[in-house]
């Protein structure tokens, strides 16, 4: 089981947000590289990285920060944060990243997914967003009338990678991770799932961990890292076991 560490960007800063609302945020650095640098002496293999103004924009916003990030990562790097054309697809793909996440235009323009899991086989991660239970978008600022598992079967054929699935009131609030809502999800689709939203220590980690063979892929963790709840390297160790890897 892949542990993702995020970095959520805003203003080219490292923050994190309560619940996904901009007015909440939580600035934890200034220097998004060094960060990634942080992770990746932890043993952090896969960074997952947002652009927060682009999710709300519709279109990249912290791009010197990314290219950073990018330049110092040594692994794979997932981006999310307003990626909503071809152009922004490819240009990303060209520059490093190793996946694109695409969250609003998967409800608006699943066409426009699906052909881009066509054209970039593996590199496409599609988040469903869900407060209670139903489809956010625009940077979760609107919620929809589609339930989150009809949305994830829209796209079992397309050949994307991932379904990357966030309880937003959970989110940023170290809750503890929504593990039934993931779990039950990852059951019902034939589609690996990226579980987000409220961890706050190992627990949550062992706890979806021991739920891998039902399609749990990985799960992404920011404001318990920052806040010292939880240990990287623990984390990695219990996600490299459940995959089989000692």
């Amino acid at each position: 089981m892949i542990v993702f560490p995020a970095i959520d960007l805003k203003g080219g800063a490292v923050v994190r947000l309560a619940e996904g609302d901009m007015a909440r945020a939580t600035i934890y650095g200034d220097d998004p590289a060094a960060q990634a640098r942080i992770f990746a002496e932890a043993g952090a293999e896969h960074l997952h990285v947002v652009d927060l103004d682009g999710s709300f924009a519709g279109e990249s916003r912290n791009r010197a920060a990314v290219e950073a990030i990018i330049a110092a990562f040594p692994g794979h790097v997932q981006l999310g944060g307003g990626i909503r054309d071809a152009k922004a697809v490819e240009g990303w793909f060209n520059l490093g990243v190793a996946r694109v996440v695409m969250g609003s235009a998967a409800l608006k323009n699943p066409g426009f997914v699906r052909e881009m899991a066509r054209a970039w086989e593996g590199g496409i991660v599609v988040a469903v967003d869900a407060r209670d239970g139903m489809v956010a978008t625009e940077g979760w600022a609107e919620v929809s009338d589609v339930p989150v598992v009809d949305l994830a079967r829209r796209f079992e054929d397309a050949g994307v990678a991932a379904l990357l699935f966030t309880d937003i009131g959970r989110d940023g609030l170290m809750k503890g991770v929504n593990i039934e809502a993931t779990v039950d999800l990852a059951r019902r689709v034939d589609i690996p799932v990226i579980a987000s939203g409220g961890v706050k220590g190992l627990d949550d980690i062992h706890m979806l961990a021991l739920h891998a063979g039902d399609g749990i892929e990985g799960v992404i963790t920011g404001r318990a890292l920052y806040e010292g709840r939880l240990d990287l390297a623990a984390a990695l160790a219990i996600g490299r076991k459940a995959a089989g890897g000692g």
